[in-house]
């Protein structure tokens, strides 16, 4: 399952996401991970939960994140959640790419992704909807 949280900078999307963050690794049975893009989440998400700096690993692009994501998975079957903020700065502001990267995710088992995104409703396609619901 994907989830989103969308809005335009400032809107209060990883004031959310820490919540959501910090409630699942409190509830999870198994482990809970955050990517975020920089290192600002340090001292805000919980010390129960893994907290990964894209940039410290050069991630960028939708193709480099989704195996990112997919190489963290594999090292590691006991996680149950995946956190990502600012996810069109560390994929891209192409949102066809963007659908083709939840696409690829949405065929990973057993985890619950949740990520930010920073654009209106309005500004993304129908399709990502089709696949993501908003939280």
């Amino acid at each position: 399952m994907i989830k989103l949280i969308i809005g335009r900078k400032g809107s209060g999307k990883t004031k959310k996401l820490v919540d959501l963050v910090n409630s699942a690794a409190a509830q999870s049975l198994g482990n809970v991970v955050c990517i975020e893009k920089g290192d600002t989440l340090t001292y805000s998400v919980t010390h129960k939960a893994r907290l990964i700096d894209a940039d410290a690993y050069e991630i960028s692009g939708y193709g480099e994140y989704y195996g990112m994501i997919s190489g963290i998975k594999a090292g590691n079957n006991d996680i149950t959640h995946i956190f990502g903020d600012a996810t069109l700065r560390i994929g891209s502001r192409d949102y066809d790419e963007l659908f083709e990267f939840f696409k690829r995710l949405e065929k990973i088992d057993g985890i619950e992704f949740l990520f930010t995104v920073s654009a209106d409703k309005e500004e993304l396609p129908e399709k990502i909807f089709n696949i993501a619901e908003i939280v």
